[in-house]
């Protein structure tokens, strides 16, 4: 009898990341090295900066609007004052060829240490999350409560899907919401399969929402406003097309998961992480409709905390300036005071905490490999030269070509430089004044910037996708087969969207 010949999985998120990692490295020894000249603003210093690319050096001037306009910086003067413009930026017409900085073995495999203490932040925010619910967990107000609320919902579970889209896009185009998008998942996934869908449609609105939010970012400070400032142009430029584009892409999405969802429900065998489904319906506890634990009134409160705690981690992100540090303290004191009001004992409190943060150890692993791409494009110095080929390739096309070309390198760029604020501060100084060039409004290109990113950020192994798959147990092919037909509608809507912008607008 012949051998059955053993079927090969899909790579495993971490083997991705690496992959990705290895390919930056190698393209540094292909790519030739060159930078852009950056200016900032020194706060302590109280001037502008100017850093060469060709030897490092600095030189120091006036923060003033003639220095702006010296150096043919669009952006407003108060806009380096208040700190909103507060990373270094390009300045156009000034990218040089540096020495060669390939990077070797060593670089590569460090990289993803190095790419770990970059992304600390982040991990820690991670454990914090996953020891809090670790606690609930203990305690069953998980299972009790996805009970309750599932039965609640019995008949009427589409709403969850239009529910959970709709609002992390509204965090997704006001304030960028995406990593802290990591902290829904525990938390969500059970509800959706106890709802009689699967995984990936719990990623879906979470994550799609997410990004279709960003994709169409109306006052997101990290990307629309500071790219507009970087093009020196209002961010409200424009807003009336990514509004538009906001309303059109949540309904196509929200459309595009509901016929999924219901094709999984009607038919389980359907869903394309079916041959996963007993080992994730395991690991989330799916609840068991027929057999709910009393939700007692601790249970409740503990719940209502939880819950509280996304609120004021939205409102401090969102109005106090809070990063993954407060977002982190936040958690931390939740998951504390959960197992106080629980009364399940100081033993037991540290102990789930203890391995509710195990549980996430991959996911935040992953998150730091992720960001060794970025820095391995930095020490190789290549970033510039990608950045330079693509702005040299696009220049003086027709208006239409121009910038349908133009969201197809921001495509590009973004699935190197995962980074909104990162990518417009080193892409818009240079990409902006092309628009002059061709003709068309300077906000045309920032749109195309957002858009671009947008799109990417769906699948790109920078970005969270990897970690949000790994946390769920889906491989990214299966993600790849599920989105890559709405990533077809999406671009249409933002080519037609630029095209209106340009014509109409």
């Amino acid at each position: 009898m012949a051998k059955e010949k053993k079927k090969r999985g899909f790579p495993s998120a971490f083997t991705i990341c690496f992959i990705v990692v290895l390919i930056a490295a190698i393209l540094s020894w292909i790519i030739p090295a060159g930078n852009y000249d950056t200016f900032a603003y020194d706060e302590d210093a109280g001037q502008f900066v100017v850093t060469s690319a060709a030897d490092g050096s600095q030189e120091y001037y006036e923060a003033t609007q003639e220095t702006l306009d010296k150096f043919g910086i669009t952006a407003h003067l108060d806009s380096f004052l208040d700190g909103t413009i507060y990373k270094p930026m390009a300045i156009s017409g000034t990218y040089t060829e540096v020495e060669a900085s390939p990077q070797g073995l060593q670089d590569f495999l460090y990289s993803a240490i190095d790419g770990m203490y970059d992304a600390v932040d982040i991990i820690v925010f991670i454990f914090m999350i996953g020891g809090c619910i670790g606690i609930l967990n203990y305690m069953g107000a998980f299972n009790a409560g996805i009970g309750a609320l599932s039965k609640a919902c019995k008949g009427r579970e589409q709403i969850i899907i239009f529910v959970v889209t709709f609002l992390i896009s509204l965090g997704g185009t006001t304030f960028g919401m995406c990593e802290e998008t990591i902290a829904f998942y525990p938390v969500l996934i059970p509800i959706f399969i106890a709802a009689g869908y699967d995984a990936i449609t719990g990623v879906a609105a979470i994550y799609a929402g997410s990004s279709i939010g960003c994709m169409f970012s109306t006052v997101n400070p990290f990307s629309v406003v500071l790219g507009s400032y970087a093009a020196g142009v209002s961010f409200t430029n424009g807003i009336v097309f990514r509004l538009v584009g906001l309303v059109l892409g949540i309904i196509i999405v929200v459309v595009y998961i509901l016929k999924y969802a219901r094709r999984v429900k009607a038919d389980p065998a359907k869903s394309l992480s079916f041959e996963s489904r007993e080992f994730i319906e395991k690991r989330f506890a799916a609840a068991d409709l027929t057999n709910i634990p009393e939700f007692t009134v601790r249970m409740k409160i503990c719940l209502v905390i939880f819950l509280l705690s996304f609120v004021i981690m939205i409102w401090g992100v969102s109005s106090q300036g809070w990063w993954f540090g407060e977002m982190a303290e936040l958690f931390l004191v939740s998951g504390i005071l959960i197992g106080i009001i629980g009364g399940i004992g100081e033993k037991a409190i540290v102990r789930e905490f203890v391995n509710g943060a195990s549980e996430l150890i991959g996911v935040a692993l992953i998150c730091g490999v992720a960001r060794a791409v970025s820095l391995l494009l930095d020490a190789g110095n290549i970033s510039g030269t990608i950045l330079y080929g693509l702005s040299s390739a696009v220049a003086g096309m027709p208006p239409a070509i121009f910038i349908i070309l133009m969201m197809l390198v921001f495509v590009i760029l973004g699935f190197f430089v995962n980074s909104s604020s990162g990518l417009a501060l080193m892409s818009i100084p240079i990409m902006a004044p092309l628009a002059d060039v061709v003709g068309i409004p300077r906000e045309v290109v920032v749109s195309a910037y957002i858009y671009g990113l947008g799109i990417i950020t769906f699948i790109t192994p920078t970005g969270m996708i990897l970690p949000s798959l790994e946390l769920v147990d889906v491989t990214y092919d299966k993600w790849l087969k599920f989105i890559f037909p709405l990533l077809g509608i999406l671009t249409v809507l933002g080519i037609v969207l630029l095209l209106g912008q340009i014509y109409l607008g």
